[in-house]
């Protein structure tokens, strides 16, 4: 067998790879330089966040002493893990909404690049921008909450962040078609899903208290298996071995939604490209 073309070819591939690694870093790095262009609404929305996660603790306030702790900390939880949760998908989902304020959506969508390599770009972005945010928001509540992790498992806590984030990039992927789709409804259509996701993972209450007819529609949804899953993690200091069977079906999720969404945003890429849609309105 020859192998005289081995070397170069391969010399070919990591050069490949390079250059999407370096497309890649500079949609994240794009991204954050909106993120500083339009600094004033990002620390709105992050002191909206903090004030909102607050609010949220201080109804487990009122509980009785024994449960106080418990109380507060699952309420905490959920407006965390939403708070991050619907950050990502805002970020995702509205990413081609941003493009078309801007006035470049035509000129990504004509770059030379690989699709796959453009919306993974944006997801880190969403991912590390929500990372941070998440973490401001946790030191925030530090100041105002004295709560006990004393029980908590904090490494499955990060594993089930990490999961969940897998499954939330899909569907952020199939709503930013929504924008392409319609330029004046479809930002508005993307709220409508974050409202039902809200309604019916049970970010602040378990989802047995919701009617029947609805409950059967929280296990559709992954932030249902995250929220519980974090709150076993950090209630109850569940490990990711007892956790397993859960995070195996959130990741079959995500890996189920991710390129579903990809197939998704490429279609409505090409019907909006073909009917005209890209015009930036406004």
């Amino acid at each position: 067998m020859n192998w005289s073309g081995a070397p170069g070819g391969m010399k070919k591939t990591m050069n490949e790879l390079a250059v999407e690694g370096r497309t890649l870093y500079a949609f994240i790095e794009r991204n954050f330089h909106l993120v500083r262009r339009y600094l004033s609404w990002e620390i709105v929305f992050l002191f909206y966040n903090a004030i909102n996660a607050m609010t949220i603790g201080y109804i487990g306030v009122n509980t009785p002493v024994q449960h106080r702790n418990e109380t507060v900390l699952y309420l905490l939880i959920g407006a965390l893990l939403w708070g991050y949760l619907s950050l990502l998908f805002d970020e995702v989902a509205n990413s081609i909404s941003w493009e078309r304020w801007e006035g470049t959506i035509e000129y990504t969508f004509m770059a030379p690049i690989r699709r796959l390599t453009h919306l993974l770009g944006m997801c880190l972005y969403a991912v590390t921008y929500g990372i941070v945010r998440t973490v401001i928001v946790l030191v925030a509540l530090a100041l105002f909450f004295h709560i006990s992790l004393s029980t908590a498992n904090l490494w499955t806590g990060v594993v089930v962040l990490v999961v969940s984030s897998v499954s939330f990039m899909g569907l952020g992927l199939i709503a930013a078609t929504l924008p392409l789709l319609s330029t004046e409804r479809g930002v508005q259509a993307t709220h409508i899903i974050q409202g039902v996701i809200l309604l019916i993972s049970g970010i602040y209450y378990p989802i047995s208290v919701l009617p029947h007819w609805v409950q059967w529609a929280s296990y559709l949804s992954p932030a249902t298996y995250a929220l519980e899953m974090a709150r076993a993690a950090l209630l109850h200091g569940a490990t990711v071995a007892q956790l397993a069977a859960p995070l195996l079906k959130l990741l079959l999720i995500g890996a189920l939604m991710i390129p579903l969404g990809l197939f998704v945003f490429v279609q409505a890429e090409r019907f909006a490209m073909r009917t005209g849609r890209l015009k930036r309105n406004g």
